[in-house]
């Protein structure tokens, strides 16, 4: 499907040096500020307090979020939990403050900012049990907010998922070089690889930069970006090599550069939906998908710009060439088909 077709080629490659160079600046630049700055890890990673609140009417996100900050939490993450009444809060540790102490004064904040004051009762179960329930009410007995459950994840839940979440990224990228190897040839998979560390590289740079949380949800991102950077390199790279085979007069630059004009028009289609479909998800889709979006906002750019001038053209400094794609035929023996 097609909704115009390019008649002549455009030069990508005769850019390709200078765009790669801009490229290896901004690459350096990404790996200078993850250097210097680092991440900035969510609780997931680094420890802290879950909690989980339930409201007799949707939650105002802001202004819980206002009341954590005026008790010392810069970034608190708020996030709707089920429904617009649920809210989770997952707050990092105090230092020098006891986490059971942290979550008391969490909820006499946010319970002050309804103008109620915390109730403890005791509620029966569905299985019949007595639990104590922790409540805002006010002076006329209304629930404001309740607190449902609080959870503490210790630093090292926090390190075994860092751990796992990087030997995932390592698997994926022994995965993707194997298949571009198999499928294609050395030389594609070393680009390819290259290109879609250059996105992860710099998507992680943007996120050191402006010290945006890095949770689970934005290590989903990464991941799917890299296997959408893969796919658009494979495309390119199957029409390179039906490229090669049918126009046998064409350069290697010839080649790259007709195979990915005549690619143009399927990229602006799929990403071009895609990153609609991205785009509600960071306008609409609230805070708890909001640096989601992001990520794969930055990752679904890059990975078209790392797929047309990294991948290609390091492909074309490479060496690739017909041959490596296309089997050579083998001649015909003069004896073969003699008569005896």
């Amino acid at each position: 499907m097609e909704f115009f077709k390019i008649k002549r080629d455009i030069p990508f490659m005769r850019h390709a040096l200078i765009l790669n160079v801009i490229s290896a600046v901004t690459f350096l630049a990404a790996v200078f500020f993850l250097v210097t700055k680092g991440l900035h890890y969510s609780v997931e990673f680094t420890g802290g307090t879950v909690m989980e609140l339930r409201y007799p009417h949707a939650a105002d996100q802001e202004k819980i979020r206002g009341t954590l900050r005026g008790i010392g939490y810069e970034a608190p993450e708020v996030a709707s939990f089920g429904t617009a009444q649920a809210v989770l809060l997952r707050l990092p540790i105090v230092q020098g403050a006891p986490q059971a102490g942290t979550s008391a004064t969490v909820f006499q904040a946010i319970c002050a900012s309804e103008q109620g004051t915390p109730k403890v009762t005791q509620v029966t179960t569905e299985k019949g049990e007595q639990v104590s329930r922790t409540s805002c009410v006010t002076a006329s007995g209304q629930e404001q907010v309740s607190l449902q459950r609080v959870e503490y994840v210790g630093p090292a839940v926090g390190e075994e998922l860092a751990q796992n979440g990087l030997n995932a990224l390592l698997m994926v990228i022994v995965g993707v070089v194997a298949y571009l190897a198999i499928r294609f040839e050395w030389k594609f998979a070393v680009s390819a690889i290259i290109a879609n560390l250059h996105d992860v590289i710099i998507i992680l740079g943007f996120f050191a930069f402006f010290q945006w949380e890095f949770s689970l949800t934005v290590l989903a991102a990464i991941l799917a970006v890299l296997g959408y950077s893969v796919n658009e390199s494979v495309v390119i790279f199957d029409r390179i090599r039906e490229m090669f085979r049918k126009q046998r007069k064409m350069s290697v630059p010839e080649v790259i550069d007709h195979a990915i004009t005549s690619t143009i028009s399927r990229t602006i289609i799929t990403h071009g939906s895609t990153q609609l479909m991205v785009l509600s998800m960071l306008f609409f889709g609230g805070h708890a998908l909001h640096y989601f979006a992001i990520a794969l906002t930055i990752g679904i750019c890059f990975g078209i710009y790392s797929s047309v001038f990294v991948a290609a053209a390091l492909a074309m400094w490479l060496g690739v060439k017909r041959e490596d794609l296309i089997k050579p035929v083998k001649e015909k023996d003069e004896t073969d088909g003699a008569v005896v």
